[in-house]
């Protein structure tokens, strides 16, 4: 999402942007691929029977030299360490040999779980430590994550903290009964509308957002919707039905255009263990929804807890639960949450002040090549 949304922006900037990737990104449209800036180039790989995965990395990095082959490319962004960033750093090497190529500048942006979870694992470290040292530039998503890799990589060059960015006139409340309709189809006009979305995960800890529901919904008229799909979607399903909630928890699988269902919502649920930003939380607050999350990763970076929001602790059904009630029962404190909420959004994280900082790290980048090959 992140990597399609800025892609998109530069395009809008007068870039000329090719996606690569095995599939064409859910929020790269036809038409934004139809124009004359915006490129999508798929990168296939195959099954062999000697191997029993795919050659991720091998294929990455075989397209990305057609491209740079063929488009004169003045940066690859790589969007995870591994195996996107070894994959781009691959394909810089192999250009080299070519005598009429333009050897492009690496910037590699850190997400979370590329450093967090896969990056730590024994068989990926080494692979994810050269990835990030030998990219021109290394941005992460929030000082949690930045700090995260130096203390737990072993990291020593600088990372640039560039947050995500949100499109605040995509995600935005709806005027005061615009949209009556859609909310009807899951609440009643009585009843207070609460959502997650996830990929239904175990770090996301839907059971939670779960039992906090449950909790909410003992004290006043409520219903849940739960957007997304994964591993933990029927574990949720199953809590529901125990429960006695069905009939009041609406799940609707992945729903492409989330800023609609947003738009009526009132309240957002973030139950997860790890979080190295919460974009999702961001999308909710810009769209005037008070969060209700877990303290945990770079959250209280985006949610101001007290504020835009509530943060407790890890697992905290109970605190959460009675947050959620605090906020839903008292309309003028809502109010305050959900008019700071978008505001917070729209003041720090719009894309206008975003972008930018990408286009200078860009820029960095590319003078740092001069350097190396003066």
């Amino acid at each position: 999402m992140v990597a399609t949304e800025l892609g998109l922006c530069l395009a809008k900037l007068g870039h000329s942007i090719h996606f690569v990737a095995d599939n064409i990104p859910f929020r790269l449209t036809d038409l934004a691929v139809g124009s004359e800036r915006v490129f999508f180039h798929e990168v296939q790989s195959m099954v062999y029977p000697l191997f029993n995965t795919p050659l991720t990395t091998l294929a990455e990095a075989s397209k990305l030299t057609e491209v740079l082959e063929e488009y004169r490319i003045d940066i690859i962004h790589a969007h995870y360490a591994v195996p996107h960033a070894t994959a781009a750093l691959m394909a810089k090497d192999i250009i080299k040999t070519c005598n009429v190529c333009k050897l492009p500048a690496v910037v590699t942006t850190l997400h979370g779980t590329d450093v967090t979870l896969v990056g730590l694992d024994k068989a990926y470290l080494r692979t994810t430590q050269y990835a990030i040292e030998k990219s021109d530039i290394v941005t992460a998503v929030s000082d949690y994550l930045a700090n995260y890799t130096r203390e737990h990589m072993g990291v020593k060059r600088q990372i640039k903290v560039i947050p995500n960015a949100i499109d605040s006139e995509r995600f935005k409340p709806d005027p005061p009964d615009s949209n009556a309709k859609l909310r009807l189809r899951y609440a009643h006009p009585d009843e207070k509308l609460l959502i997650h979305i996830s990929n239904f995960r175990a770090v996301k800890r839907t059971s939670d957002v779960v039992k906090v529901f449950a909790k909410v919904s003992e004290q006043l008229g409520a219903r849940l919707i739960m957007i997304g799909d994964g591993p933990e979607r029927q574990r949720c399903f199953e809590l529901v039905q125990e429960l006695q909630l069905g009939g009041r928890v609406s799940f609707l699988g992945s729903f492409p255009n989330v800023e609609k269902i947003l738009a009526v919502a009132d309240l957002f649920l973030l139950t997860s263990s790890q979080e190295s930003f919460g974009l999702v939380a961001l999308e909710a607050m810009s769209s005037g929804l008070p969060v209700i999350a877990s303290k945990i990763g770079g959250i209280p970076e985006v949610v101001t807890d007290g504020e835009t929001g509530f943060l407790h602790a890890l697992g905290d059904v109970d605190s959460m639960a009675a947050s959620a009630l605090k906020l839903l029962s008292d309309k003028a404190l809502y109010q305050n949450f959900s008019q700071a909420a978008r505001q917070r959004a729209v003041n720090v994280f719009n894309e206008r002040q975003i972008v930018p900082l990408y286009v200078a790290a860009y820029e960095e980048a590319l003078d740092s090549l001069a350097v190396q090959l003066s």
